[in-house]
């Protein structure tokens, strides 16, 4: 046995291909990234510092899971982002088979977390606008955190289950993965086990944990459309809508990305919108998230206002 194949024997890791393999591209790529990273992190910090430092954010439940969801774009965007800008500065694209599924266990937990969080914040809006007489009693501190707590519980078991079984599986073939990060489809696809039992549960389980939290959304919007088009007023139908705008603008860019990246069997996906589609939901809308929901927001401006006139 040579050289060479000793240390395919010997590796037992895997390749992220990543974007390309161009010395050139990926230094243009990797200021982009760690750009558009560094913006994510301190937008999303900057939300939690605003709720965290302000009692009356806190206490608000649309604030409440807005750092929470803030929260969970931070793990969302560190769990890939990070070994990519590493591969791209040192040319070096290996992740150890334990470091594989350690990244994707973590993004498939945050990823989940932000899918609930979304739901639960729809959830908290119907409740302000459909039932406004119930909400200091429905919408509670301590549902809040019960919610929360559920939406971070659940997330983490889905993402184990997925780890049990991946753990299992051989992989004998090429161990290059077409992508930057360690994703569950691009891992079936190189894997020769039999991955019937995941393909089977991303259509099943895997539908259900999106378009579940999607439908609760859906149905949500539904009565809350209906009951504001009933308001007399043209100010307080715009001012109900307003209250809405940013949720429905994160709501479109997660989920418009994500349906039509992971309800699919693994042996139908594409690389490129996989990778195109990736860079959306793990870097894009976690940067965009806190500028959507703080543009147009003036109690997020006087908070701060009031942290700035505190610090300076």
């Amino acid at each position: 046995m040579n050289t060479e194949e000793k240390n395919q024997t010997i590796f037992a890791g895997f390749i992220l291909l990543g974007f390309s393999s161009s010395p050139d591209l990926q230094g243009v790529l990797f200021p982009i990234f760690l750009c558009m990273y560094l913006l994510c992190l301190l937008g999303n910090l900057l939300i939690i510092l605003l709720i965290f430092s302000n009692a009356s954010l806190l206490q608000a439940p649309m604030y409440f899971f807005l750092c929470h969801l803030s929260l969970a774009d931070l793990g969302f965007s560190s769990a890939a982002i990070p070994k990519l800008l590493y591969n791209l500065a040192t040319q070096t694209k290996a992740i150890s088979h334990n470091g594989c599924l350690t990244q994707m266990y973590f993004f498939v937990s945050f990823a989940t977390t932000d899918n609930f969080l979304l739901a639960s914040m729809a959830y908290d809006r119907y409740v302000a606008i459909c039932r406004p007489l119930h909400y200091a009693r429905v919408m509670s501190f301590k549902c809040c955190l019960l919610l929360a707590a559920c939406c971070w519980l659940l997330a983490h078991f889905h993402a184990l289950l997925y780890i049990l079984l991946v753990s299992n599986f051989n992989f004998c073939a090429s161990r290059e993965i077409p992508h930057f990060f360690c994703d569950l489809h691009p891992l079936l696809k190189i894997s020769c086990s039999d991955t019937s039992v995941v393909d089977k549960l991303l259509v099943s389980e895997g539908t259900a944990i999106i378009l579940g939290p999607l439908l609760l959304i859906v149905f949500s919007y539904v009565f809350i459309v209906l009951k504001v088009v009933k308001l007399p007023s043209k100010s307080k139908k715009s001012k109900a809508f307003s209250t809405c705008s940013a949720h429905l603008t994160t709501v479109a860019l997660f989920y418009g990305t994500v349906i039509g990246t992971y309800l699919r069997p693994s042996s139908s996906y594409s690389v490129s919108r996989l990778r195109v589609a990736s860079i959306f939901y793990t870097v894009v809308t976690p940067m965009l998230n806190p500028f959507i929901y703080s543009l147009r927001n003036s109690e997020i401006h006087a908070a701060i206002k009031r942290l700035v006139r505190n610090w300076f």
